[in-house]
């Protein structure tokens, strides 16, 4: 187990290291820096700059440094927890990064608290119920759900909530409970089908099993049967897919909280990578990895306890 924690926490720091030099090397280019004037000065005064204007303009933002002492003092930097400051919007990019993962947090926090009983309960009740009209009606509805694409889930909702009956606010701008319900529903709406069909296979190739069928023989009890025998068994594939899915919210949520102007991670995400803010794209992508690699480390753990024929040396 020690060197499976190793292992993932080496290749997380490979990958940030490979993913950052790469970044900045793209973000390096002449053409981006153009880009970058112009995003932050507005192409008329760009065009009107002369050379040594822009030459004092890259140097207020620290872009005149060559790349190898540019990258290195940002490696340097993130060592001491600073991350850089943001062009776009001048502030620390540490204090706008928190801010952003713990607004993504308190959404991931209720889509996960709604989305995982509700997967589970009609995965597992369809499960049992193979075949018959309450695992068709489950499945059609898992499909359906998972086929449409959040961007349109989130206007239906928009159009029937907001718009229609007016119970919801349309757009994300505020603190209270009721600003997140539609980015909430939108994401657990497209996640949930896709984890009640894991939960809902999972169980009836259980149901199916040797010791399931001589156990219902023997005349124990079938609740029994299912809550001691059958869930243990069924719940290893969804538990892995269940943590994965935070690496599906940190893409996920890019196109809800946009739609929704849902100020967190994915929105935070995506301006900076418009305007090209290099030090808040740089940190978000360290901060997916960082997700990403202890998101499969949880995966493996929690799948050799579920699991005691799987051990790692």
């Amino acid at each position: 187990m020690v060197k499976l924690i190793l292992q993932r926490l080496l290749q997380m720091a490979l990958i940030m290291a490979v993913v950052s030099f790469v970044l900045f090397l793209v973000f390096d280019s002449p053409k981006f820096k153009k880009q970058l004037a112009v995003n932050d000065l507005g192409g008329f005064a760009v065009a009107t700059l002369t050379q040594s204007d822009y030459q004092a303009w890259l140097a207020a933002k620290g872009l005149n440094v060559p790349f190898y002492e540019r990258y290195g003092n940002w490696l340097v930097g993130i060592a001491h927890g600073d991350f850089g400051r943001s062009f776009q919007k001048n502030e620390d990019v540490g204090f706008l990064l928190g801010r952003a993962l713990v607004k993504t947090g308190i959404l991931a926090f209720w889509v996960f608290a709604l989305m995982i009983p509700l997967a589970l309960v009609t995965g597992v009740f369809a499960g049992i119920s193979e075949g018959r009209v309450q695992d068709r009606a489950i499945t059609f509805m898992s499909v359906v759900f998972t086929s449409i694409p959040e961007i349109a889930t989130a206007i239906i909702l928009t159009v029937i909530f907001a718009l229609g009956l007016g119970w919801l606010p349309a757009k994300s701008k505020g603190d209270g409970l009721e600003y997140i319900i539609l980015p909430v529903l939108t994401l657990v709406l497209y996640d949930f089908g896709y984890v009640a069909r894991m939960t809902r296979a999972s169980v009836a190739e259980v149901m199916t099993s040797q010791y399931i069928r001589t156990a219902v023989l023997k005349g124990i009890p079938y609740r029994r049967v299912v809550m001691k025998h059958v869930l243990r068994n069924a719940l290893i594939a969804p538990f892995t897919v269940i943590v994965l899915q935070l690496n599906w919210l940190l893409s996920g949520v890019v196109v809800v909280e946009v739609f929704f102007q849902y100020d967190g991670f994915g929105k935070l995400l995506l301006d900076a990578a418009l305007f090209g803010d290099l030090y808040v794209v740089q940190a978000a992508t360290l901060a997916a990895v960082l997700v990403a690699v202890l998101s499969q480390l949880i995966s493996d753990i929690g799948y050799t306890f579920l699991n005691p024929r799987i051990r790692f040396s």
